[in-house]
């Protein structure tokens, strides 16, 4: 019978892989083909020879040519969102999925050139594909392949809607690198994570600090405010620390998304003991970059002296007990509901151990509000 029973797993974890295969080269073909699409008005609307017959109505005119040949998905909106993301990522062509699809159209005579069909010279097309390949050579194809092979075109309408070029590769790479699903990265951008996190440590000075081997400050790795709207508590509702902390451990996987990278998680009320006296530390997390022990302590009003001592009073003894060989001191996180930057300023300077104090906020402001708070913490590092 158990013999049986393995054939039943083996089969169904193959269908379950082969599935998921499928599925993934759906979503890689939907990519590339809204990416041609958007490569394709693009062409025409530099290229073509009658353009000017439809000018600035060119998109409105193709949706109706296109939904008389009942082609759905071919919506203003929806021709609009393929010409940007063209735009956005003209280096796409240089992906090896591209070049492949592009053999296919020869081979098959379908598309000898795609700028030749459009303005009807195919010269000129081999020399404006020259130029876009060159425009592109910054950007590495592996770079490209894993965008392709790893988001979704859904994914991908949210990273073309960012402002700015900075912005959309940080979300790209947030994306890939913590696998965020579409939700996960709306939540993202919605809590302004970009912003927040460009306040606490430049992404790019970290990665380039490691490639130098140069140290790594603590403070690239912590933000202010924390956005814990996830953890679904009401603001109008009486709850305690510890409904605080077992929803955040509820929802551990977008709380490690909102802390940042590198932060593992390691133990929930760890406890510590002074002459059978027991205390009790929150949450306590490894940072594999920093390489040390991160402690939360989690509070629900407003910061006092006595949560950095509290604070210190647990990292001297985790440096002296729980620190294991070649790891850094450990670092202290105090979470509160508010905080008086002076107060904080005299109750955290000369600790023996490094203490941050971060505000969180149980409810996603608006995005005024959001900016307003923003502005206020860069002010300090102005």
């Amino acid at each position: 019978m158990q013999k049986i029973q393995n054939l039943v797993t083996v089969i169904s974890e193959t269908q379950t892989y082969f599935k998921q295969q499928a599925q993934k080269q759906v979503n890689i073909g939907l990519t590339l083909r809204n990416w041609f699409f958007g490569f394709y008005i693009v062409e025409y609307e530099q290229k073509g020879k009658d353009r000017a017959v439809y000018g600035e109505n060119l998109i409105q005119n193709l949706s109706k040519l296109l939904g008389e040949k009942h082609l759905k998905g071919f919506s203003a909106v929806n021709l609009r969102m393929y010409r940007s993301f063209y735009l956005c990522y003209p280096e796409i062509q240089q992906s090896v999925t591209v070049k492949l699809y592009l053999n296919d159209f020869q081979e098959n005579t379908i598309l000898q050139s795609v700028s030749a069909k459009l303005i009807g010279d195919k010269n000129q097309a081999k020399k404006n594909e020259i130029v876009i390949l060159q425009s592109a050579t910054a950007k590495s194809i592996s770079d490209i392949e894993k965008m392709i092979n790893h988001l979704s075109f859904t994914h991908i309408v949210e990273l073309i809607k960012q402002d700015n070029e900075t912005k959309r590769s940080f979300y790209q790479w947030q994306s890939i690198d913590n696998n965020w699903s579409v939700r996960e990265l709306q939540r993202a951008v919605n809590s302004m994570l970009y912003e927040r996190t460009g306040l606490s440590f430049d992404k790019e000075k970290v990665i380039e600090n490691q490639k130098k081997q140069l140290p790594i400050l603590p403070e690239d790795f912590f933000k202010n405010p924390y956005i814990l709207e996830f953890l679904e508590l009401k603001q109008e509702t009486d709850y305690s620390e510890n409904d605080l902390e077992q929803a955040i451990i509820n929802h551990l996987q977008t709380f490690l998304i909102e802390l940042g990278k590198g932060f593992c998680f390691e133990a929930r009320q760890k406890r510590i003991t002074f002459d059978n006296t027991h205390y009790f530390i929150d949450l306590v997390f490894y940072h594999r970059i920093l390489k040390c022990n991160i402690l939360i302590d989690l509070k629900l009003g407003e910061f006092t002296h006595a949560d950095s001592g509290q604070m210190n009073v647990y990292l001297n003894y985790y440096n002296e007990n729980e620190r294991q060989e070649n790891d850094n001191p450990p670092i202290g996180l105090i979470l509160c509901a508010g905080k008086n930057e002076n107060l904080v300023k005299y109750a955290t300077a000369n600790l023996s151990q490094q203490v941050f104090v971060s505000k969180y906020l149980i409810n996603l402001p608006n995005e005024n509000d959001l900016k307003k708070i923003i502005e206020e913490e860069q002010k300090k590092f102005i």
